[in-house]
């Protein structure tokens, strides 16, 4: 067990923690000795080898009803007695086009709301049912998820990247918001990342469309590492390191920020 970062015992709550980014933060806090509330889609939880009744409580959720996401945080206040951490992880991503010709993936209303539903009001109502627990301790930590592309923009995702641009905006507030009450709020924005299970045959059919190319380039796109300085791709530990490390007390005097864990890569 890491005991470094001083998790042992913290509650944490990860969004969207069945696969990809999620899982590998959920992998992180287990190992940190912390005790997990994991919340997802999935039928079940994802097998883990150091997960116990003890440490890790599966609560499947739609993050965009309200009631089930009061009904998860309640839950984990009775099963572990609080809420230190959450980490808002849970989104998706529908490449489209703004304007498409042929109609093949032009956005359109439906898209725009999944995106949103899911990115921005998911985020908002795990991040105001933790906040209720954590005001009345006067303590906590909020780690909400972005992405580079909400920083820099990103050809054929627009709204993705303009609900990670709002998911800055909200982590700049409610750090104005909350900080007098002991709790700060962090964001993450991860770059290129290794290979997940998220990177499916439709979600590649679409992104290469809205960008004029076929699906094995932009397959081989993803290994060209020119405009990233560290000359690869980033690894899901190290943007489950960065959140374990900004939600422990050695990250005390940081709040309102969001950190871009993308290897150096920048629109230049």
């Amino acid at each position: 067990m890491d005991q470094w970062l001083d998790l042992q015992d913290k509650v944490v709550i990860v969004t969207g923690g069945a696969s990809g980014i999620g899982l590998a933060v959920v992998k992180e806090f287990l190992a940190d000795g912390a005790r997990v509330v994991l919340c997802d889609l999935a039928p079940e939880a994802p097998a883990l080898e150091n997960a116990t009744a003890e440490n890790l409580l599966y609560v499947r959720t739609d993050v965009t009803s309200h009631e089930e996401v009061a009904a998860m945080v309640n839950r984990a206040v009775e099963t572990f007695g609080t809420v230190d951490i959450i980490v808002n992880n849970a989104g998706i991503n529908i490449p489209r086009l703004l304007v498409d010709e042929a109609g093949l993936y032009e956005l359109d209303e439906k898209v725009w709301d999944k995106v949103m539903n899911v990115n921005l009001k998911g985020l908002f109502f795990c991040a105001q049912e933790a906040a209720r627990i954590m005001k009345a301790k006067g303590e906590g930590v909020i780690v909400n998820m972005s992405s580079e592309c909400g920083l820099e923009g990103s050809e054929g995702q627009s709204v993705y990247a303009a609900s990670k641009a709002a998911v800055n905006a909200l982590t700049r507030s409610w750090a104005k918001e909350l900080g007098r009450f002991g709790i700060r709020v962090v964001g993450v924005a991860p770059g290129i990342l290794e290979a997940t299970g998220l990177r499916t045959e439709s979600y590649e059919t679409a992104l290469a469309y809205t960008r004029g190319i076929t699906v094995e380039q932009l397959r081989a796109g993803y290994a060209k590492t020119g405009t990233t300085p560290l000359g690869r791709s980033g690894k899901l530990c190290e943007v489950a390191s960065t959140v374990a490390f900004l939600a422990s007390e050695k990250a005390s005097y940081i709040t309102g920020v969001t950190l871009n864990v993308a290897g150096g890569k920048t629109r230049g």
